[in-house]
Order: C-alpha cells, then structure tokens, then sequence
C-alpha cells in the first residue's frame, strides 16, 4: 500500500513534505517570512504562504506599534 495515488496522481497519503518552500517559489519573500517559513517546517507545521504572510505581518504590525519604530523594508515588507 505504499503506492496508493489519488485520481489527479499526486500522493493519497499526504505526503506534504516541502510544501512550504514550494508554495512561496513564485513569491518574493522577505527575511521575516523566510525565517518563519523555516522554523515552521523544523517544528513539523505545514503553513500555508498566505496564513504565513498573515503571521509575520501582524508580528510586524504589533512590534511597530509597541515601539513606534518602522521595520525595515529589507527585514520585512
């Protein structure tokens, strides 16, 4: 039963593994979302790209609004 597929031939089992990164290919990611990308995956979460760009915009948006200082557009964007 390791070879089971579904009727579009992707995997039946799920094997998502690399999902994140191949999700964001098409994307211009910036650091922070680069970084939260990968210690997403090193915990074993599978995150999609907009509920990760979600993620790091609303840590950047209370980290501005805490300290009144802009990130900068390199870091995040």
């Amino acid at each position: 039963m390791n070879n089971i597929t579904n009727p579009t031939g992707g995997s039946a089992l799920g094997n998502n593994q690399g999902a994140v990164g191949a999700s964001n290919a098409g994307q211009h990611n910036d650091v922070g979302d680069k970084a939260f990308d990968a210690a997403a995956k090193k915990s074993g979460h599978n995150v999609s790209s907009s509920t990760s760009e979600k993620i790091t915009d609303g840590a950047r948006g209370a980290f501005e609004k805490a300290t009144g200082k802009q990130v900068n557009s390199k870091i995040s964007n």
